[in-house]
């Protein structure tokens, strides 16, 4: 299994075997005391922390009808309760990647598959493209 590059010390990179990148975890632990994206601009999801200091507003604002073309189906999840392990494979299965995920970690799918074996009782936010049409949208292996 691949041992995956760190961002920063509370972000790992999980990539595939050619290095291109299946997967970012923020832990928990990550407090950045200002404002940063995590992901790069060609990924299909942007994350980051945006950090405001007491006191300051963001103005009223709506955001404009902007037509993107997304290929795939990023995801972000976020474990609110619980404690589980994920998988993490190359496009073609191959097994890269095993990490347990904590309460308040970050989890950013960006590629290839995925798996969870749940280890206490788990709520996941799941955070991706819309609507989810189906089963055929996955494939099993």
């Amino acid at each position: 299994m691949s041992h995956a590059p760190a961002i920063a010390p509370h972000i790992e990179q999980i990539v595939d075997t050619d290095q291109r990148p299946l997967a970012c975890i923020v832990y928990a632990s990550h407090k950045p005391p200002i404002t940063e994206f995590v992901t790069p601009t060609d990924w299909t999801q942007q994350v980051g922390f945006v950090v405001y200091r007491a006191g300051t507003s963001i103005p009223r604002h709506r955001h404009l009808p902007i037509q993107r073309k997304i290929i795939g189906t990023g995801e972000v999840l976020v474990v609110r309760k619980g404690h589980c392990e994920v998988e993490l494979y190359a496009d073609g299965g191959i097994l890269i990647a095993q990490r347990e995920l904590h309460v308040g970690d970050v989890l950013i799918l960006i590629a290839g598959g995925h798996g969870f074996h749940m280890i206490e009782d788990t709520v996941l936010l799941e955070i991706k493209q819309g609507p989810y049409t189906g089963l055929t949208e996955k494939k099993y292996f």
